[in-house]
C-alpha cells in the first residue's frame, strides 16, 4: 500500500471511528441506589422510590389538591460526582406541559448543573404520556474530568427518572457534603413551590442552596399552603436546620390565617423547641402599586404580632423577615403575573434570605 493510499484509508475510516465513539452504548444507572443521592424528598425511601414530597401512606389524610401537588417533586435533586464525558437522562412524564404562566422548562424541566454551573434542561414534549420514554443528552464528548452533578427535578409536573446515562467505564462517587447535616425546610404557597421560575434551578430555594451549600426541602403547595394541622405535623416530622414559613396568601382572609398560624407554630415548637424558625410576611403584589390591600397588610401585621408575642415569651429561635424587603414596591420587574416572582424576583429573594440565614445559623456567607 502506498503512502497516498494509506492516508486516504485513514481519512475514510476516521469518521467511522468517531461515529462509533459518539454512539457507544451508555451505562444506565437506575434509582435508587448509592452512590447516587436523592435529596430534598424526605420520604423517598418510604415511598418506594416514587418522587413524592409527602408520605404516600398518609395521602388520605391530606386534602386531595395537596396530595396531587405533592406528586410534583419540586426541590428534589439527584446528586453525584462523575468523570463521565457524557451525561444523559431517561424520563417518563404523565402528560404534556399545560400551564398558562409557566412554560415547559419551568413546569416540567429537569435541570443539570455541573460544578454549580447550569448546563441544560430536559422537558416534557407535546406528546408526553404514561409509558413514553424521553431521552435527553445534557452533554457529550467532554474531557474526562471529575464533576459535581446536580439534577433539579420539576417544579410542577410528576416525573419518573428511568435512568441516568454515563460512559460505561465512568467513575461514580457520592456528591460532596453539604455545609450542614440537616436541610432547610420550606412550607408555603405557589411562590414556595417555584411559581414562576423559568426552570427548577431558579427557584429561590435552589439559588439559596447553591449560595450557602445547604440541602433543602420544598413543601410549597400552589394555592393550597393554608397551614392545616396535617401539614404542620408533616413539616414537624422532618428534622430541620431551620423551618421557613411563608403560607399566608393562600388563606382567603386574615381571620382564616389567624385560625391556623399560631397552632402551626405550636406543632413545630412542641416537636422542635429550639430549632430556628424564620417567618416571612407576604411579598409585594403589583396591584398594591395602585391601592392599599387590607388583606395582605392584615396578614403581615398578624405574622409580626405572632412572632413578637413568642419572642416576648422567651422564644429565642424565631425571627421574622419582611417579604417586602425581599421583593418590594421598587422591584415590580421581579414579578411575572403581578403575584409570582420570575427568575429576577427569586434571585432577589434568595439574596435577601442568604445573609439572614447565614447569620441566624452561624454559617459562612460565601456569596
Amino acid at each position: 500500500m502506498t503512502a497516498k493510499t494509506l492516508a486516504l484509508t485513514i481519512l475514510l475510516l476516521a469518521p467511522l471511528s468517531l461515529f462509533g465513539a459518539e454512539n457507544a452504548p451508555l451505562r444506565w444507572i437506575t434509582l435508587p441506589g448509592p452512590p447516587v443521592q436523592v435529596n430534598g424528598l424526605p420520604w423517598y425511601s418510604e415511598n418506594g422510590g416514587d418522587l413524592f414530597r409527602l408520605p404516600a401512606q398518609l395521602k388520605d389524610t391530606f386534602r386531595p389538591p395537596v396530595w396531587d401537588l405533592a406528586k410534583d417533586p419540586s426541590g428534589g435533586r439527584i446528586r453525584f460526582r462523575t468523570n463521565s464525558s457524557v451525561v444523559a437522562i431517561r424520563l417518563e412524564y404523565p402528560k404534556p406541559p399545560d400551564m398558562a404562566n409557566m412554560h415547559a422548562f419551568g413546569e416540567t424541566g429537569v435541570d443539570l448543573y455541573a460544578d454549580g454551573v447550569y448546563r441544560g434542561t430536559a422537558i416534557a414534549t407535546r406528546d408526553a404520556q404514561p409509558g413514553k420514554t424521553l431521552e435527553h443528552t445534557y452533554f457529550q464528548d467532554q474531557p474526562r474530568l471529575d464533576r459535581e452533578i446536580t439534577l433539579y427535578l420539576p417544579l410542577y409536573m410528576p416525573v419518573k427518572v428511568l435512568g441516568i446515562g454515563l460512559d460505561p467505564d465512568a467513575q461514580v462517587r457520592p456528591a460532596k457534603p453539604f455545609a450542614a447535616a440537616t436541610p432547610l425546610v420550606f412550607y408555603g404557597t405557589s411562590i414556595t413551590q417555584g411559581g414562576c421560575a423559568s426552570r427548577p434551578g431558579m427557584s429561590y430555594q435552589a439559588i439559596l442552596g447553591r449560595m450557602l451549600n445547604l440541602d433543602f426541602v420544598n413543601l410549597g403547595f400552589s394555592g393550597n399552603g393554608r397551614g392545616e394541622p396535617e401539614l404542620a405535623h408533616a413539616v414537624a416530622n422532618i428534622n430541620a436546620l431551620c423551618y421557613v414559613l411563608d403560607f399566608a396568601q393562600n388563606n382567603p382572609t386574615v381571620e382564616s390565617l389567624a385560625q391556623v398560624y399560631a397552632p402551626f407554630l405550636d406543632v413545630l415548637r412542641t416537636a422542635h423547641p429550639e430549632t430556628p424558625v424564620l417567618v416571612i410576611t407576604p411579598i409585594y403584589a403589583a396591584h398594591e402599586s395602585w391601592s392599599r390591600d387590607a388583606r395582605l397588610e392584615g396578614m403581615r401585621e398578624l405574622i409580626r404580632r405572632e412572632a413578637a408575642r413568642r419572642i416576648a415569651a422567651g422564644d429565642r429561635h424565631i425571627e421574622i423577615v419582611e417579604g417586602t424587603d425581599l421583593l418590594g414596591p421598587s422591584r415590580g420587574d421581579g414579578l411575572v403575573d403581578g403575584t409570582h416572582p420570575n427568575d429576577l424576583g427569586f434571585q432577589w429573594m434568595a439574596e435577601g434570605l442568604a445573609g439572614r440565614l447565614a447569620k441566624m445559623l452561624g454559617l459562612p456567607d460565601e456569596r
